[in-house]
């Protein structure tokens, strides 16, 4: 099964498994079991941040280089109640 949109598909018969947002896919090769694996894992570093959205108090975060290199990097937040992303202003 693969990843396509919020679900995932067999590519051999078409079968899909709707995902949950904080899902985490691990695909596997091994033929005797079933190759995907679907559980929550937290692997973004979190930090105590109002949500916009909803007024959550923790976030997880990124950093992403988004101008030119000389420019300071963009810090993302992802809210871990509602998962809406902003910028830090």
């Amino acid at each position: 099964m693969y990843p396509q949109g919020n679900e995932m598909v067999c590519k051999n018969c078409g079968y899909k498994k709707k995902t949950e947002k904080n899902d985490m896919v691990i695909l596997s090769k091994r033929k005797d079991r079933e190759n995907v694996i679907l559980e929550t894992v937290e692997v973004l570093p979190k930090t105590k941040v109002r949500c916009p959205k909803c007024g959550h108090n923790e976030a997880y975060w990124t950093l992403r280089q988004m101008r030119a290199a000389d420019e300071p990097e963009t810090r993302i937040y992802r809210c871990t109640k509602c998962n809406h992303r902003w910028r830090e202003n």
